[in-house]
């Protein structure tokens, strides 16, 4: 008789109005379910603990999303549970110890007899600190600590992205504090990762853990469901008004068109609102001379209480970000009195801040979205601020390189046993690894220290997502020099700057060049288009 898995009738499957996914039995690796008869006879304790091994990306870790991984573990096991788990076990790899689940859902009411103590959420510690704790309560379920780990070491992804978007914040925040206001951090880099993840899941655990950090931007929902419905914040973070190239591409695809649609677009906002508008959808130097250069539309934004961000979206970053910043300052009026601080640019529509850097007009800002991680930030910002600029003047719009370019093995982050108890005696357990010292576990019960409980008995003890924000806070004197910034990465302030040159550079190649002939004639070809479509301000 043929007993494969394709040939078994579909008896020996799940009925369909059961959802594995919610069980918890089934959040597991397969050979898990075999490991228990494996134990020495007689153990009744094994004490697990996970950690983000040394030699990581990062020597500084913020722990982060264990509470959004333990709701799964709150579920009740049933009767229905277990039935349901044989079905796909006994199938799967022949054998499923039924009794021992049943014995959790007679004696614990189907709660997991289990105690897990972690380092509070938002913790910045040292790489190779012993982040989390597990250790079964019923000597019977010796086997339950280390069965779990599959679900609990998934705390590896949003651990991951917080620890990545604290050490992006301290980057921003030195390029603030050299030159503009650190204060306004919070709003400087924003998630766009959602549709870059693998699932909706993904993008709700890993989108709340930039917001953990204190960021306070993001267009990913689902992180905004998690942070309420797992950490009770009523809302985590904060979006604008913003096209895509859809809406501008819809219009048309001359330059008269591409008018319209702008036009269109400013009469529909706000004045009092921040919006975004993304320009490179076809040229965008064109879009900044002929458009943003009409008088008339120059008056509309500079009269706006609130601030259009410019985002251009293709190109070489640091170059790009550049150009717009130089362009949108040689077209506008001379709003603010410039200080001549010696800066080798006019300073036609800036003003020098405090500390010597050119400044926008309020009402116009730039954020770059298009190929930020965490070193290409730092180099639009050395490019930036090399010429003069603020980094006030710019945001961040961030998607795989804020969520999705990361595994496990970015942090090294792993799960051990290190103590079990066999017959009532205590013993040490560890690895050591020949060929990978690496590797080394540490041995014995692991101190609790700073820890809390978090787990106990099937019940979880949640914490506010405002006091895991408070725990990365980052005084003033924390705050890395731009310096060092650069160092870290592995970036020279002088080769960075000779990668940008300048709007007139003979070498420079640009798809539209300029020149103040150029503007001039942009200027009037506006004036020109914007006779056969009159917006309406």
């Amino acid at each position: 008789m043929n007993t494969s898995p394709n040939s078994i009738n579909n008896q020996y499957y799940p009925k369909k109005n059961m959802n594995g996914l919610n069980n918890p039995i089934l959040k597991t690796d397969s050979y898990k379910e075999s490991h228990g008869p494996f134990y020495p006879p007689g153990t009744t304790k094994v004490h697990s603990y996970f950690t983000c091994r040394n030699g990581g990306a990062h020597d500084e870790i913020v722990f982060f999303g264990l509470q959004m991984l333990l709701k799964e573990l709150t579920v009740p096991i049933t009767k229905e549970m277990v039935k349901e788990a044989k079905t796909y076990f006994e199938v799967h790899m022949a054998t499923f110890d039924s009794e021992r689940w049943y014995h959790i859902v007679n004696e614990h009411d189907g709660r997991l007899p289990l105690t897990i103590w972690a380092v509070p959420e938002g913790t910045v510690c040292k790489a190779g600190d012993p982040l989390i704790v597990v250790e079964n309560t019923d000597p019977k379920c010796f086997w339950l600590t280390n069965y779990v780990e599959t679900l609990l070491v998934q705390v590896w992804a949003p651990t991951t992205v917080a620890t990545n978007s604290y050490h992006m914040k301290k980057d921003l925040m030195s390029a603030l504090k050299m030159t503009g206001s650190v204060d306004s951090w919070q709003h400087r880099l924003h998630d766009f990762g959602c549709r870059g993840v693998s699932s909706m899941q993904s993008a709700a655990m890993l989108g709340c853990a930039h917001l953990a950090v204190g960021f306070s931007g993001t267009d990913t929902v689902p992180a905004l469901v998690a942070a309420r419905e797992v950490y009770d914040e009523h809302c985590a973070g904060f979006s604008i008004r913003a096209t895509e190239h859809s809406v501008v591409t819809a219009f048309g695809d001359s330059p008269l068109d591409e008018l319209k649609a702008f036009g269109n677009y400013l009469s529909k906002v706000p004045d009092d609102a921040i919006v975004a508008y993304v320009c490179d959808s076809y040229n965008i130097y064109q879009f900044i001379q002929n458009i943003i250069g009409h008088v008339d539309i120059k008056k509309k934004i500079l009269s706006r209480s609130g601030c259009l961000v410019i985002r251009p979206d293709s190109g070489d970053p640091p170059s790009v970000v550049v150009d717009v910043l130089e362009a949108l300052e040689t077209l506008f009026p001379t709003e603010y009195p410039n200080q001549g601080l010696g800066w080798p640019h006019v300073h036609t529509g800036t003003t020098i801040n405090e500390h010597g850097y050119k400044v926008l007009p309020p009402q116009l800002r730039v954020i770059q979205g298009d190929g930020i991680d965490a070193k290409m930030m730092v180099k639009i910002l050395v490019a930036i601020t090399q010429r003069g600029w603020s980094a006030d003047n710019i945001a961040f719009g961030s998607g795989g390189g804020l969520l999705q370019k990361f595994n496990r093995d970015t942090l090294k982050c792993a799960f051990k046993a290190s103590y079990i108890e066999v017959n009532g005696v205590g013993r040490d357990i560890y690895k050591t690894p020949i060929d990978a010292p690496g590797k080394n576990s540490r041995k014995g019960k692991i101190p609790l220290g700073s820890m809390a409980l978090v787990y106990d008995n099937g019940v979880t003890i949640c914490q506010k997502f405002a006091d895991i924000r408070k725990r990365n806070h980052l005084t003033w004197a924390y705050i890395p020099q731009f310096h060092d910034v650069c160092i870290k990465h592995g970036i020279d302030p002088r080769i960075a700057q000779a990668e940008v040159l300048p709007y007139n550079h003979p070498q420079r190649n640009r798809p539209f060049g300029y020149s103040k002939r150029v503007a001039s004639r942009a200027v009037k070809y506006a004036e020109k288009e914007f006779r056969e479509y009159k917006v309406t301000f």
